[in-house]
């Protein structure tokens, strides 16, 4: 019996230390952040389905057929994550609202894929533009697949995976400057800036009540940006 009190007191320690420091609990969005957070992607998704057929109509007019593809998957992938978005958060908690939590996720990946897409074919073309073209999509697919199987779990790996795809244009900087003007740089810019921006709110949501719903808000203001950019200049 004396041979167990040092385990007993190592687990009353141990108790004790975990009393201090409780690990957070995870905290659910309320009904009305859940309705705020829905209706705000829904109007996304109104907005990316009204603006699909200008985009395209745009490309074609080009008459080139890497135009016409890189604004088809650019509107896609904006359907894709405006549409997955606001299901997810219409749902109640359930088994479907975590599979749909999935695809919300893995449509991040799609939606920052596509919006290389009309740069990457139509705008730099050659070595650089399938280079990039390949390495955003391979992270996309690897993305997309992680959280499709659910090997994704801490938060932080998602956001910096967003965040280096992101940004990844940078290796391309040069060579995108030489074949687009200066304006289309800067609503290019802008936009990631907006999404970056938005990160804060999307990694603390669990403790700022509506931050889910101001991410969405930059998420929005970054695909207008990224949205102009491609109109104006990729399509």
């Amino acid at each position: 019996m004396r041979g167990a009190a040092p385990r007993k007191g190592a687990e009353w320690a141990g108790m004790s230390i975990a009393a201090r420091n409780p690990s957070p609990a995870p905290r659910h969005q309320s009904l009305g952040e859940e309705i705020a957070n829905s209706v705000s992607h829904g109007v996304g998704l109104l907005a990316a389905m009204v603006a699909t057929p200008f985009l395209i109509a745009s490309a074609v007019a080009r008459g080139d057929a890497a135009f016409i593809a890189g604004a088809c998957v650019f509107a896609l992938s904006m359907v894709a994550l405006y549409g997955a978005s606001m299901v997810y958060h219409a749902l109640p908690r359930n088994r479907a609202k975590q599979v749909a939590q999935l695809l919300d996720h893995g449509a991040i990946f799609l939606l920052i894929a596509g919006t290389y897409t009309p740069f990457t074919l139509g705008v730099l073309r050659g070595a650089w533009g399938w280079t990039l073209f390949g390495l955003v999509w391979g992270l996309a697919v690897i993305g997309v697949t992680l959280k499709v199987m659910n090997r994704i779990t801490h938060p932080h790996l998602s956001t910096g995976l967003y965040l280096l795809m992101g940004w990844l244009v940078v290796i391309a900087i040069k060579p995108l400057m030489a074949s687009m003007p200066a304006a289309g740089l800067a609503w290019l810019v802008t936009g990631g800036l907006a999404y970056t921006a938005g990160v804060v709110f999307f990694a603390a949501d669990a403790r700022w009540r509506f931050g889910h719903f101001v991410w969405h808000l930059f998420v929005m203001a970054g695909t207008t940006c990224h949205f102009v950019a491609v109109y104006a200049y990729a399509a």
